[in-house]
């Protein structure tokens, strides 16, 4: 499925897609979420669990707690709407980035080209802590352990994915920087 994931990308990377994809994570990240975030705050919350990295399910609940009411209902349509379109924007960017810049510096047979799968790795956890985190502002004043603990895990997941993904755009750009610096 790695291989099939991989190859798709590359005969579907078009600059075009790139811009767009890049287009919507941008205004994700401009616009959506810092109104996002400020409204969680300004409950009092610490900020939006998402942004926690591997948060132990006491400060995961702590935050459902402080948001009140009102900040829950915001917070899990923000989960459901934004925080859906965000992954999707990001790994799309991402993947069709290093894509394309692999495309340039590798042979087609390496099997680095596989590293434009790593955003997609993030989009899966991000979805899965989501479910969880949708799951705690739902059933509030409940606070399951296994369900704090399984939000943890997703989170920390995606952080080591997005990670990761990061690191693979930046291999790609430096092996097409290099690529390109050789040729001269």
């Amino acid at each position: 499925m790695i291989n099939q994931l991989s190859d798709w990308l590359a005969r579907n990377t078009k600059g075009w897609l790139i811009l767009v994809s890049f287009a919507v994570m941008a205004f994700c990240m401009a616009v959506l979420l810092p109104g996002a975030e400020a409204a969680i705050k300004a409950t009092g919350a610490s900020g939006p669990i998402d942004l926690m990295f591997f948060p132990l399910p006491g400060q995961s609940y702590a935050v459902v707690s402080a948001l009140g009411e009102a900040g829950r209902t915001s917070y899990r349509l923000t989960e459901l709407t934004v925080d859906v379109i965000y992954p999707l924007s990001y790994t799309f960017f991402y993947s069709l980035l290093t894509t394309f810049l692999l495309q340039r510096a590798l042979d087609k047979n390496s099997p680095l080209q596989r590293l434009n799968v790593l955003p997609f790795g993030a989009l899966i956890f991000d979805l899965l802590e989501n479910i969880g985190i949708v799951t705690m502002l739902s059933i509030h004043p409940a606070q399951p352990t296994a369900l704090g603990f399984y939000t943890m895990a997703a989170n920390g997941i995606k952080w080591i994915f997005a990670i990761s993904s990061i690191l693979a755009l930046a291999f790609a750009l430096a092996a097409f920087g290099w690529k390109k610096i050789r040729k001269k």
